[in-house]
């Protein structure tokens, strides 16, 4: 493919892109949802309701705003009572800007709606396609804002999609084997963890939670219904090294434990080992409690096996 061909389709599809969405969120009307004001004079009003002692020039950084344009917007706002002017007690040069009452009474109900716009968007999808949707215009954000500097670690929780159970298997082999130097019979039993996750799965009582960041799975956990009644398990709990350092593993956790409150169990239990130090701060910042142990050699290693209970 030639480089010319090869660019102007990526042009193409960001200029389609670009349509479908200014459509999708009203940016073409006159009014803004359907205030008195555009979509540029909307976001000054936004960021004057967020900021303290805000100047002029925050505002036009902060929007890339011609500074002619943003001069005409604030003038207006201020003959209409929306906004006032404040000049800097340190710099008689500089004007602070605030939105008076009226300002914020003005303003409120356009936020409302923008927040109720985007949940009726939201309403549409299912809470996969709505951790999808996200994770996609934080890729966006990322790759398009500052290029040059370092992508900011973000990530969020989704439902397993086809292929993440196996992304689970082998992110477990190859993290154990490379940080605790565990054997391939290790890999066996992840492997038969998560076949009787997914052929005996009772959506009612069992779930799985896959952490995304970049487009990426980065972090799993699944809570599994014990062999014995009213008693939950957690199993499989993960972070990838990229993904460590953002208490994911502790969101895992929580999420095992709330799924478990809400779905009637009266304990959840687990199995761990004392070198896995990562995952036993977890659980015991959970509020589960170390019940029993016992040395073993398991997967070519002398471990520590550790039992944990938490009573709901």
């Amino acid at each position: 493919m030639k480089t010319d061909t090869f660019d102007s389709q990526h042009i193409a599809q960001v200029r389609r892109f670009n349509r479908f969405y200014t459509r999708q969120i009203g940016v073409l009307r006159k009014n803004y949802l359907d205030s008195p004001y555009s979509l540029g004079e909307m976001r000054v009003l936004y960021e004057l309701s967020q900021g303290h002692n805000v100047t002029a020039s925050d505002i036009g950084r902060s929007l890339d705003l011609d500074a002619g344009y943003l001069s005409r917007v604030l003038r207006k706002f201020e003959k209409s009572g929306l906004v006032s002017r404040t000049t800097s007690k340190t710099d008689a040069r500089q004007s602070h800007l605030a939105l008076t009452a009226k300002g914020r009474k003005v303003y409120a109900p356009a936020e409302q709606r923008s927040q109720s716009h985007v949940a009726a968007m939201l309403t549409t999808l299912s809470e996969a396609q709505q951790q999808q949707l996200v994770i996609a215009m934080q890729t966006i954000e990322q790759l398009l804002d500052q290029p040059n500097s370092t992508p900011t670690r973000t990530y969020a929780l989704r439902a397993p999609r086809h292929g993440d159970f196996g992304w689970i298997v082998s992110v477990h082999a190859e993290t154990y084997a490379r940080e605790y130097g565990w054997g391939d019979p290790f890999e066996g039993l992840c492997a038969q963890i998560v076949a009787d996750f997914v052929n005996k799965l009772d959506p009612a009582f069992e779930r799985c939670w896959i952490a995304e960041m970049n487009g990426e799975p980065v972090g799993s956990v699944m809570l599994v219904k014990d062999d014995v009644p009213g008693v939950a398990r957690i199993r499989l709990l993960i972070v990838d090294p990229k993904a460590r350092g953002l208490g994911l593993g502790n969101r895992l956790t929580e999420e095992c434990v709330a799924f478990a409150r809400q779905a009637g169990y009266r304990k959840i239990t687990l199995w761990t080992h004392s070198i896995l130090t990562a995952a036993r701060h977890c659980y015991e910042k959970a509020g589960f409690t170390l019940t029993s142990s016992e040395p073993r050699h398991t997967w070519g290693q002398d471990v520590v096996a550790e039992f944990w209970d938490m009573d709901l």
